[in-house]
């Protein structure tokens, strides 16, 4: 079902109609032209490629995102507090909230960072928050919470510039929220963790799948660009090797890889992008690390499930925003609504993220079907199941046409001396008719957000 057009979308149309909508090449020729892409590794190949970009943005009214921006502030609030919480004092566990069993089994969990606190007791520094729009109730609906190290941000700030020079009309009749302000946003957050030094985005290099957003995000925030060879601790500090081979000492590092690859004599030694011994610095409290080490149990699709109950415990608040009806196969009763209804469901694995581990029920084979339910009775923590959601439908231009396309939005969210929600976000929509993922690793295209006030 396709979203009903709303009054602040029925402007664009009207102005849509009386601009020259041949000018929507032009936008490919900036996409083009500033390498904004989105690099993809399929069937073992490195593509490199422009991200699939539609002129018509998604448009939220004002009223409808304040709403949006209290629930997901409220949310990014408690799972900082759930992550200070099970690093430290472990409260929640406790206090049976969370069962301590979910959080040990958890494969983002690092118990031998237990004691180690983050610069400001900031952990969630820059969060990527998956909503819907349910067409049967109307509500926005929490899919996914990215606390790691979430992409995306830098299309819509890209985009935006070029929408503001082809079509200056639709920014001259509508009052469109700005979004020009999140480098300085970041930047401040930067500044309010730095330890002392140089503010540093760190990278993999240019074959990650976004590489352009590192290098963009550097220069918007006034930040080194930087890769792990570039670093190097001593007496667990982090400097930077300047060209001169002058050494400058590194305070806060905004880091674009996983904790896997972030410290090869911490984690995986064979990491030939990350900084030897940068946990140890971490550890000691000498640079901030953004986001923190160890976020990835917050990422867990299982502890997903319980930021409802979070929210109460550390907040004494009501959830804004819901989460999807999501079971939980690690309970008994759970368990056994999932194998009786798995045709009906939506079977996650915990640990996958970009749209990979994800199933639904109704489309398996029935050898897929008891494949499925043996691995869940063998693993029931392993996966999560929800019930689909149907969410609406964008309208979006594909081959000459205006075409309806399942669609998500990702919230950008900064936690610096306050929370601050990006206004607007990366609006993601499937390429094929019908198809529910629209992860841009999946080969999803994207949108420009407004939100728009009359």
């Amino acid at each position: 079902m396709i979203e009903p057009v709303s009054p602040e979308l029925q402007k664009f149309y009207d102005i849509f109609e009386s601009v020259d909508q041949s000018k929507v090449s032009e936008f490919e020729d900036f996409l083009d032209a500033n390498a904004v892409n989105f690099n993809l590794f399929k069937d073992g190949n490195f593509i490199e490629r422009s991200f699939p970009f539609d002129m018509i943005p998604r448009i939220i009214p004002k009223a409808e995102f304040d709403h949006l921006e209290a629930g997901i502030i409220q949310r990014v609030k408690a799972l900082n507090a759930f992550l200070n919480d099970i690093y430290t004092d472990q409260k929640i566990l406790k206090d049976g909230i969370v069962p301590r069993e979910y959080v040990d089994s958890a494969k983002g969990f690092l118990p031998e960072f237990m004691g180690v606190t983050s610069p400001k007791a900031i952990r969630t520094h820059i969060s990527g928050i998956d909503l819907v729009k349910d067409s049967v109730s109307g509500n926005w609906i929490i899919l996914e919470d990215n606390l790691r190290v979430p992409s995306g941000v830098s299309y819509p700030l890209s985009i935006r510039r070029a929408f503001r020079h082809t079509y200056p009309e639709f920014f001259e009749s509508m009052k469109i929220s700005k979004i020009k302000q999140y480098g300085d946003q970041l930047k401040a957050a930067m500044q309010y963790v730095n330890t002392g030094g140089l503010n540093v985005v760190l990278t993999p290099g240019r074959y990650n799948s976004a590489y352009y957003e590192h290098s963009y995000l550097a220069k918007i925030t006034g930040a080194t660009l930087a890769l792990g060879e570039d670093l190097l601790v001593e007496n667990d500090e982090v400097f930077l090797r300047a060209y001169n081979g002058e050494r400058l000492r590194v305070g806060a590092i905004y880091r674009r890889l996983d904790d896997d690859f972030l410290d090869p004599s911490e984690f995986d030694a064979e990491s030939l992008i990350g900084v030897p011994h940068l946990a140890s610095a971490y550890r000691a409290g000498n640079v901030a690390i953004m986001n923190s080490i160890g976020n990835g149990v917050a990422d867990d699709k299982g502890i997903y499930y319980f930021v409802p109950a979070m929210i109460q415990y550390y907040l004494n608040e009501e959830p804004i925003l819901s989460n999807a009806p999501t079971y939980l196969p690690y309970y008994e009763k759970d368990r056994e609504y999932v194998l009786a209804n798995i045709d009906k469901l939506v079977i996650k694995d915990v640990a996958e993220a970009g749209g990979y581990g994800v199933l639904f029920g109704n489309r398996l084979s029935p050898e897929q079907r008891t494949e499925i339910i043996d691995m869940i009775l063998a693993d029931p923590r392993r996966f999560i199941a929800q019930e689909v959601i149907e969410f609406y439908d964008l309208p979006c231009m594909m081959e000459g046409q205006i075409l309806p396309r399942k669609a998500d939005l990702r919230a950008y969210v900064i936690h610096g001396e306050e929370v601050t929600v990006s206004m607007g976000g990366l609006t993601r929509y499937a390429m094929e008719e019908g198809n529910y993922l629209v992860n841009s690793s999946q080969g999803g295209g994207f949108k420009d957000t407004w939100v728009v006030e009359l």
